[in-house]
């Protein structure tokens, strides 16, 4: 193929540009072209490597031509290759709605700095995605950490600061029980690469049992920290809503589900089906992600600022996830794998209409959004469109989560857990239907005149509406992104 070395060039790209980006300080424009330039040069080089995949199969790049049992190895397929286009598309689509957010938000000579941190943002999370072994994957997560703390903390507000630390502060919690755990794998096994643990795994599992339940339990800790799962979510609500907008869409999108792939990673490429199930660890997620369904809505129900409502309406779509991962089916991973998908296209929308409204409003309370629809009305049908998603509507691509999801439920006959998610949809509706009745509905007192334009740059709500056709498309069309999940989930679910 020669595409071959095109991940390596992925990761290395972005972080050669971050070195750069800093020096030019104040140019915006210069640093503005750079940026999007560098990204669209990604997903180019992504999109072919994923055609010749496509034809030619998975294969493992190994750096330097080290054995893989002794050196770095990549391993690329098709599910990978489909989660490094997904990031590329919404980075471009957040980065460049970010243009004209980002100097509302910062000062001018943090441009440079922000963009940088976006960059590393992006050479982490591919990193993450793409490496097939257990101590880079650790690496990676930790620029991964320190730079979602620095895109949280670059504003310089008190709230900022304190979501930052809680965030380090847990994020480092969680890196701490990850390093236990692999050492503790490392111990029994001898090995860091995901396939070798995995083969020595299997036929030493049964004499080392203890061991491997605590690296079992230190690495799923830990993971669960970084992702959001409940209960270890506290952190989340205070970050995404102090962040910049386009940090939050980052962060919910994106970043979260990076770690919630490399959990798939651990559960089903290093430990296997098999000791997963022999070790209950498929029971414990599906009862943490129910809990996490329910009073993920429930918490948001309560809340009163926009962003933090969208923060712990998080939570509870990221039980959606961790729900389908728990049945440890294949129907069921292809249902969580699509609500990856699915839920990031949709909190993005969601956060960067709440930044258009913060943009041009400076309003952030719900009570404070009453006839905004006609004041924003691309803003508001767009969040609409994203809402409807979430609450389960038919037409969105979020009804299709759902409905696979009822459907891995129902082949594993879980009846309770699917109880679960149709009082979760109903807890949905609860908080979002409100917000959109009293925006298109309820008179705004500030404006009484007919319904207008949205006050807002074009490099702000083009990105929204490009969204919210891909949700509408994914909606009526699921089988784009479900094909290909469902082709490539028999190399995940072995042993």
């Amino acid at each position: 193929m020669i595409s071959t070395q095109f991940p390596v060039y992925l990761v290395i790209i972005p972080l050669a540009i971050a070195v750069i980006l800093p020096l030019l300080k104040q140019h915006r424009r210069l640093i503005q072209s750079i940026v999007s330039l560098t990204v669209g040069l990604m997903f180019f080089l992504a999109l072919f490597n994923w055609f010749e995949l496509h034809s030619f199969g998975a294969y493992a790049y190994n750096f330097g031509g080290y054995a893989a049992n002794l050196g770095i190895q990549f391993y690329i397929d098709e599910l990978t290759s489909l989660l490094v286009l997904f990031i590329l598309f919404l980075s471009f689509i957040i980065i460049s709605y970010s243009f004209a957010d980002i100097p509302h938000e910062l000062e001018p000579h943090q441009f440079g700095l922000y963009y940088s941190l976006i960059l590393l943002l992006l050479f982490s999370m591919l990193g993450m995605v793409y490496t097939n072994d257990l101590f880079n994957m650790y690496v990676f997560m930790e620029i991964l950490s320190i730079t979602s703390t620095a895109i949280i903390s670059i504003k310089h507000r008190k709230a900022n600061f304190l979501a930052s630390f809680r965030y380090l502060m847990l994020s480092s919690i969680g890196s701490i029980t990850i390093l236990f755990g692999l050492a503790f794998l490392y111990m029994v096994t001898g090995h860091l690469n995901m396939f070798e643990v995995h083969k020595v795994i299997q036929s030493v599992w049964t004499t080392y049992p203890m061991n491997l339940l605590l690296a079992s339990g230190f690495i799923l800790t830990g993971l669960g920290i970084k992702s959001a799962m409940f209960p270890l979510h506290v952190w989340l609500p205070d970050a995404h809503a102090s962040a910049p907008s386009p940090s939050s869409a980052f962060l919910s999108a994106l970043v979260v589900k990076v770690y919630i792939f490399a959990m798939y990673k651990i559960l089903f490429r290093v430990l296997g089906t098999m000791m997963v199930k022999g070790l209950g660890i498929d029971q414990a997620i599906l009862i943490f992600a129910a809990l996490g369904m329910v009073f993920g809505s429930i918490f948001a129900i309560g809340q009163r600022d926009i962003k933090r409502m969208l923060a712990y309406s998080s939570v509870a779509q990221i039980g959606y996830i961790f729900l389908g991962l728990g049945l440890m089916s294949e129907q069921g991973l292809a249902a969580s794998l699509f609500h990856i998908f699915s839920h990031g296209l949709m909190k993005t929308a969601l956060f960067l209409s709440a930044g258009s409204i913060i943009f041009a409003t400076g309003k952030r309370k719900l009570s404070d959004l009453d006839g905004i629809g006609y004041r924003m009305p691309v803003t508001m049908i767009v969040f609409s469109i994203a809402a409807f998603g979430m609450i389960g509507i038919p037409g969105v691509s979020g009804f299709m989560s759902k409905i696979y999801l009822g459907l891995a439920l129902i082949e594993g006959q879980h009846p309770i857990y699917l109880a679960l998610i149709l009082l979760s949809s109903f807890l949905n509706a609860v908080y979002y239907l409100p917000i959109i009745i009293a925006a298109f509905l309820k008179e705004d007192p500030e404006n009484r005149h007919a319904m207008k334009m949205d006050p807002l740059p074009k490099r702000m709500w083009i990105p929204m509406v490009v969204l919210a056709i891909c949700l509408i498309v994914i909606g009526f069309y699921p089988q784009l992104i479900m094909d290909i999940i469902e082709a490539s989930l028999p190399a995940y679910l072995v042993g």
